[in-house]
């Protein structure tokens, strides 16, 4: 059997993955609060997670792999725009559009995961739908003495618990001198953190034994995982920006809530994505989310290879060549597999990359040889090992096959203008070249073409019969 190695957050080091039971490997991400859409960094994780799904099932068995991905839909950004919508005028109590917005953000996480190739969980844990789950964690870490009420607030108690800090390798001290926290006349100490909290009469609530009130984030990731995977599981694993305090915060209320049980085997973390070279941020300018770019034009598969091309341990930097170079490789290996029935199984190369630390660059430099080799078949059920390549999704590349003849046609049309010194048709067809995202470098050999991010066919269809 193939030795899988990944990085474990909780030890800090690469290591042999050995799952709990091999007949049963089960694995959590946390998912997104669907209170907007997602941006290009959201979809990081779950296509990190969704190549891993694929090499564990590959290795163990379909069968064997349970994959868990949560929706919070308790939150208080979702609370702000149900009351902004009210405010507007929007007909509905308020419970009528909290359950507007977030089935609506649901549909929009799935459409755009759907775009970029990920196949949906086995399990998508709604939080709402484990209230009662959580408010028996809650009393449990009560009796255990690791948590208090106060005020209608539950909090845990992070001195109960020694190892706190471990995962994300900090001491509490530290945490309190070096980071802003909540002081509230309530908590017994600033860094205790919130597992419940009151609900006034404009707020959405549950009842439970501390008064109606709803849940703290971080207990509903322990409570969901527990019911759907149990106590101890193999993989738990997300962005880096969730190492602290969402992270550190389940382990310590999960690992006293079951003690002795673990918790989370293998913590698995990717790092953060950049835009041009700087971080994504609304105040630069840079902020899109994955819709965008795909109204833009821009494949879903094309989204994903460029985001699958950077090792998740290394910040991801979204550039607009580097989507043009992987549009470029993706419409020469649909090319090449068009017609072709996949290869029995992946090549080997390609296993070897993900099974050490999930190496997609390797695997993809893999892909490269096998299509330089002509290997159509071992190609495409390689490339449909990184959910590249898969059925349906070469639509957008069938669309450029299209239009090359159409471009080849437009080409000899240019050069018999400039033949007969037609300038002003010859000009015509590069302009009408450069409206529909057709990139055309002349060469000694002749005139090279490709399609630009956003390529419109529409307009390249006009074109062609304008100067019919």
């Amino acid at each position: 059997m193939v030795t899988i190695r990944l990085t474990n957050s909780k030890t800090r080091r690469k290591e042999d993955f050995s799952p709990l039971n091999p007949a049963d490997v089960r694995l959590y991400l946390c998912g997104p609060t669907v209170y907007d859409r997602a941006h290009l960094g959201n979809a990081r994780p779950v296509l990190v997670f969704d190549v891993l799904v694929r090499l564990l099932r590959h290795v163990y068995g379909g069968n064997a792999v349970t994959y868990v991905r949560n929706f919070t839909d308790v939150d208080d950004k979702i609370n702000a725009e149900a009351q902004r919508r009210r405010d507007a005028g929007a007909p509905g109590t308020l419970e009528d559009l909290i359950h507007q917005r977030t089935e609506e953000t649901i549909g929009w996480y799935h459409a755009d995961m759907d775009a970029l190739g990920a196949a949906r969980p086995d399990h998508e844990p709604r939080a709402t739908a484990y209230i009662p789950q959580m408010v028996a964690m809650i009393s449990g870490l009560i009796e255990r003495g690791h948590a208090y009420a106060a005020d209608g607030h539950v909090l845990f108690d992070v001195r109960s618990f020694p190892e706190y800090g471990r995962l994300s390798g900090r001491s509490v001290d530290d945490m309190i001198a070096g980071a802003r926290v909540e002081i509230a006349p309530y908590k017994r100490d600033p860094m205790d953190f919130v597992l419940w909290k009151p609900s006034d009469a404009d707020l959405p609530g549950w009842d439970s034994p501390w008064g109606r009130g709803r849940p703290g984030w971080h207990i509903e990731c322990s409570a969901m995982s527990a019911e759907l995977l149990g106590e101890a599981f193999d993989i738990h694993g997300g962005g880096i920006d969730l190492l602290f305090p969402h992270h550190e915060n389940e382990v310590a209320q999960s690992c006293c809530a079951h003690p002795g049980a673990g918790f989370a085997s293998v913590w698995l973390h990717n790092e953060m994505l950049q835009v041009e070279g700087k971080k994504m941020s609304k105040s630069l300018g840079n902020f899109f989310t994955v819709r965008d770019l795909l109204d833009q034009g821009v494949p879903g598969e094309v989204i994903r290879f460029v985001m699958l091309s950077t090792h998740y341990r290394k910040p991801m930097d979204w550039t607009a060549a580097k989507a043009a170079d992987a549009e470029a490789v993706l419409r020469k290996w649909h090319g090449l597999t068009a017609g072709i029935a996949p290869a029995t199984s992946p090549t080997p190369a390609v296993i070897a990359a993900l099974a050490d630390d999930l190496n997609m660059a390797g695997a993809i430099a893999a892909l490269h040889d096998l299509a330089g080799k002509g290997d159509a078949g071992a190609l495409l059920a390689s490339a449909r090992m990184l959910g590249l390549l898969l059925p349906g999704m070469g639509d957008w590349a069938q669309a450029g096959d299209d239009a090359a003849v159409l471009i080849d046609r437009l080409l000899i049309a240019r050069t018999e203008a400039r033949t007969a010194r037609d300038f002003a048709r010859a000009d015509a067809i590069r302009d009408g070249f450069a409206a529909a995202g057709v990139e055309v470098k002349d060469t000694p050999q002749g005139a090279e073409w490709s399609l630009a991010p956003g390529f419109d066919a529409d307009r390249l269809r006009a074109l062609a019969g304008d100067l019919a």
